[in-house]
């Protein structure tokens, strides 16, 4: 069995390369290719995909092997539903008992998100991803609840996937970097403005959604 720091090291280069679409949705994913283009062995590359198939990045079929995970509407309808409800939740929570280090952390987090231009490159796109997501969880962990907090984690990493395929394929969709409706949404939840706070994340939510819809009705 490999080390499990070569396994990670191998299974954050396959997701990365899953991400900026580099290796497709319904790609095969051989051994061998990856073992060469991974320059690793067999052992880790094998263990690597079974990691990723846990978040559901990677599909395997015992005896046939193992594919990038396509992407289809209804598990993208499926997700959002899902978020909606958990991230709707866990933000009224948070509104209601949300401190002074959660107010900080959400003004922090919007902060470094705003202050980044609108992304043109691989590396780009990568920055403004995880300050987005970090942003989103910001809001919600003021909720103090740590099994909707595992399923928010969950949820928003399988919607990354989708995220990545759009802004792949379409990059110059603007509903998929609104930051004005990011904006919108820390100043409702700083006001303690639940009303608003969830009108705000329910437009985001349809927002982002349809935008990643078109992207695959057009792939």
């Amino acid at each position: 069995m490999s080390s499990p720091t070569l396994t990670d090291k191998v299974s954050k280069f396959i997701r990365h390369d899953i991400l900026t679409g580099q290796l497709r949705p319904g790609q095969k994913l051989v051994v061998a290719e990856l073992k060469e283009k991974y320059n690793v062995g067999a052992s880790p590359i094998r263990e690597a995909l079974v990691q990723l198939s846990w978040s559901k990045y990677v599909k395997l079929e015992p005896q046939k092997g193992s594919w990038v995970a396509s992407v289809c509407q209804d598990e993208l309808k499926d997700l959002f539903d899902s978020l909606r409800v958990v991230s709707s939740v866990l933000l009224q929570k948070a509104i209601q008992s949300g401190d002074e280090h959660w107010e900080l952390d959400v003004l922090t987090s919007f902060h470094k998100f705003s202050r980044l231009d609108t992304p043109k490159t691989d590396s780009d796109w990568t920055e403004w991803e995880e300050r987005h997501m970090q942003f989103h969880k910001s809001l919600v962990e003021g909720a103090n609840s740590k099994t909707m907090m595992a399923f928010f984690n969950d949820l928003i990493n399988q919607i990354k996937r989708y995220r990545y395929f759009a802004i792949t394929s379409h990059p110059e969709n603007e509903d998929l970097y609104n930051i004005e409706q990011h904006e919108k949404l820390m100043k409702a939840a700083l006001a303690k403005d639940a009303k608003a706070a969830a009108e705000v994340l329910e437009t985001h939510l349809s927002n982002s959604m349809m935008a990643i819809e078109k992207s695959i009705a057009a792939a």
